[in-house]
């Protein structure tokens, strides 16, 4: 682990993951989703250095880093649409696990120690997404951002997940590659863990959230099993 202020390691109950920029490495599938887009209006592509860093943050986020300047004057709604069909038509053809992921869900199940997906992505993306990666597919509870009616940085969805999985939330811990991520998981009462490989927008903003445990790869997850 790297830059926590707990000084012993801590084993959980139960483990908690965002899914994009967390669990999944989705940003190339996002960024050719937003191509498309940006090709059907003449316009030119942009490349990972530009869609990666807000590949967590949702279509509209994409949109803007795309279009640039010209993004205030578009019908917003209406392209938000167009990136979405054009994701979820080609929603796993470049994603796969960050390294470490595997190593670190199948410690977990080994351990007996529970694990799921709370995601602010909707459901409808999130279920074929899941479905479409093996690895995931032991998840004890996926929760999307649409389940209740407040999606993160609400502590609702987290405390929905640790209810279903029968689980204190002070044994629970959240990891996530968002400043949402770790506002939910504060307000929740969970402890936090930022995934620094993730779309993180740099290192010194991520620790600026000031989440529990800042992780450098998924493999310092290990210490609290």
């Amino acid at each position: 682990m790297a830059n926590s202020h707990i000084t012993q390691p801590i084993a959980y109950d139960a483990f908690l993951f965002d899914l994009d920029g967390t669990l999944l490495d989705t940003a190339d599938d996002l960024g050719a989703a937003l191509n498309t887009v940006l090709r059907n209006h003449q316009l030119a592509e942009v490349p990972a250095t530009v869609y990666r860093p807000v590949a967590s943050n949702g279509a509209a986020a994409l949109l803007a880093a795309g279009f640039k300047e010209h993004w205030a004057q578009q019908d917003q709604a209406t392209l938000i649409q167009q990136l979405i069909t054009a994701y979820a038509a080609s929603i796993a053809s470049h994603t796969v696990c960050f390294a470490g992921i595997e190593p670190l869900l199948i410690a977990l199940e080994q351990k007996n120690i529970q694990w799921g997906i709370m995601t602010n992505k909707p459901g409808f993306l999130t279920e074929p997404l899941v479905a479409a990666i093996p690895a995931l597919k032991n998840a004890q509870v996926i929760v999307s951002g649409d389940t209740l009616a407040e999606a993160k940085p609400s502590p609702l969805p987290l405390l929905h997940c640790a209810q279903l999985m029968n689980v204190d939330p002070s044994r629970c811990l959240y990891i996530g590659d968002a400043e949402r991520d770790i506002e939910a998981g504060k307000a929740a009462g969970m402890h936090t863990a930022t995934a620094l490989w993730g779309y993180v927008p740099d290192k010194a903003t991520a620790l600026s959230w000031q989440a529990d445990f800042n992780w450098q790869t998924p493999i310092c997850g290990f210490n609290h099993i």
